[in-house]
């Protein structure tokens, strides 16, 4: 009975729900929910609602799946998610007893139903969306390692490696890896650790510069601190920190200048030129 009413009068119960759906809905869900994204996915939540009370398990599963992923990449809060399936239950609801479908004798069963759908909805959307999440998360996770810690070849021989944000335990790990294997993959003779955009040096810091100058003198190359600013070495200096082991320069440019001079070149004008 509740199926066949709201697949018969769905188009009335669809902008029922909606307008109530955009009068709820708060600024921040409406500056990321835009008006023809709202209308396709609020179409495709009724949707889902219809084929999951029609019992087509495999159908309803595969696409909660696929909406609960694009969801998460639009970027609509899962509250709104929820709230508008409990919205939808009202609207149903509201709407049958408007047309007279729901009686004394059937009003507990009809009730009993929906929120049995609506709730087993709105945990399968949690879980969807909560698995969805976890997995973008992960992945932007090693999308960001990837590029927190780059080695860029700039002449042959010679490659650097800019860092920019706060270093802890985990990001110098992956500066490790990243800084030996890009090491060995371009056969560099030099690596610039460029330290420019890094706010703070403290000992846990240098610890780690100094075991990847270790370690890149180890597979037969020299490793080169460049970019140390004022603070950062007066702070080096009050830690007590012991950069013996490692050649520092000021700028990237004197590191580069330096690194050519290493590997017995260096940069001249061109005659003719200004």
């Amino acid at each position: 009975m509740t199926l066949n009413y709201i697949q018969t009068n769905k188009d009335a119960i669809f902008n029922e729900w909606v307008q109530r759906l955009k009068e709820q809905s708060d600024e921040t869900v409406s500056n990321v929910i835009l008006d023809q994204n709202f209308t396709i996915y609020s179409n495709e939540l009724i949707e889902l609602a219809i084929l999951k009370i029609s019992g087509s398990v495999d159908v309803y599963e595969t696409r909660l799946e696929d909406f609960s992923d694009r969801v998460v990449r639009l970027g609509w809060p899962l509250r709104f998610v929820v709230n508008a399936l409990d919205v939808l239950s009202d609207v149903i609801y509201e709407c049958m007893v408007s047309d007279d479908y729901i009686s004394r004798e059937n009003q507990a069963e009809v009730m009993h139903n929906l929120n049995h759908w609506i709730k087993a909805m709105i945990s399968e959307i949690i879980n969807d969306y909560t698995t969805s999440w976890e997995r973008t998360v992960s992945n932007q996770k090693i999308a960001l390692q990837e590029l927190s810690a780059p080695l860029i070849p700039i002449f042959e021989g010679i490659t650097v490696m800019p860092l920019v944000g706060t270093i802890d335990t985990d990001r110098a790990r992956q500066i490790m890896e990243n800084l030996l294997q890009g090491a060995v993959k371009h056969r560099s003779e030099v690596v610039l650790i460029d330290i420019t955009g890094v706010p703070v040096v403290d000992t846990m810091v240098a610890h780690h510069i100094i075991q990847a100058a270790d370690a890149v003198h180890l597979i037969g190359a020299k490793c080169m601190l460049v970019g140390i600013r004022a603070e950062i070495a007066q702070t080096i200096v009050s830690l007590g920190i012991d950069l013996n082991r490692v050649i520092t320069k000021n700028t990237l440019k004197a590191g580069v200048e330096a690194a050519l001079e290493m590997t017995k070149r260096k940069i001249v004008p061109l005659e003719g030129q200004n």
